[in-house]
């Protein structure tokens, strides 16, 4: 039977630092909760930001009303999905969501990251949750 190594196993085991926030790297969380107030489709909100070196890890998006038609996407400016693709939340129980196409490695930079409506405003009233979780060094 074969045994396979992981980048970060395999770089300890030829004696070479692990990438940084990959291995004892602290867990850390943002949870940023949003009044709704019928924001426009287009508008932003900034959720949270991510220090430079951090790995993103997952977040969790919840509302106690449902957004019905109106979608939202969790990234960045330019890339307004990166780490939710835009759409719907209509149930009142958390929805898991990670870095759109997979893993990510450790940001290169801060990131602010964004929610964008799209399709249609948000409710007029309201609280939706926003939660990011990271490692980081």
């Amino acid at each position: 039977m074969a045994n396979t190594l992981g980048t970060q196993m395999t770089r300890l085991g030829a004696g070479t630092p692990p990438d940084p926030g990959f291995v004892d790297g602290s867990v850390r969380g943002f949870v940023e909760e949003i009044t709704l107030a019928a924001q426009a489709v287009g508008d932003t909100i900034e959720v949270t930001r991510l220090p430079k070196g951090a790995v993103p890890l997952y977040g969790v998006i919840v509302t106690d009303t449902s957004l019905a038609t109106a979608e939202i996407a969790i990234g960045v400016s330019g890339t307004a999905g990166k780490y939710r693709t835009s759409a719907t939340l209509t149930a009142t129980t958390p929805e898991l969501f990670g870095v759109a196409g997979g893993v990510g490695g450790a940001l290169t930079a801060e990131e602010t990251v964004i929610a964008t409506v799209g399709v249609a405003a948000l409710p007029a009233s309201g609280t939706l949750r926003v939660m990011l979780f990271y490692s980081f060094n």
